[in-house]
């Protein structure tokens, strides 16, 4: 096991990093209209998604990690919702969508698990 010296050697980062560049690319192929809708929110609510991860990493009490991990998870709720969205009016297709559900089910384990362990060493 590696030591963690900063965000990034977490794997709720790193897993939500893999949900990020996804994202990234699945908007691609949205339709040019929904670049400063359904586009832009999907893609702001997974960087927030790390951000948070990233500035909770950098809290030094548990109620501060557990803050910024608790906002994670609230963006990543917005991002399923928003995924839901984007297959029901078919911007994505089954496969699409169940894979990028799997990964945000992965980071909500992870996010989840931070939370518990941050609790153990506030």
């Amino acid at each position: 096991m590696n030591k963690i010296t900063n965000f990034k050697d977490l794997y709720a980062w790193q897993e939500g990093h893999k949900l990020v560049l996804l994202i990234y690319k699945l908007t691609e192929k949205f339709p040019q209209k929904e670049m400063f809708g359904l586009t832009n929110q999907m893609r702001r609510a997974a960087v927030s998604i790390t951000s948070n991860i990233a500035e909770g990493f950098s809290r030094r009490s548990y109620k501060d990690k557990s803050q910024f991990y608790s906002m994670a998870l609230g963006s990543l709720t917005e991002l399923q919702n928003q995924l839901l969205v984007a297959k029901d009016v078919d911007y994505l297709s089954d496969s699409s969508f169940e894979k990028t559900s799997e990964q945000t089910i992965t980071v909500s384990k992870l996010i989840n698990g931070l939370i518990k362990k941050s609790k153990t060493y506030s």
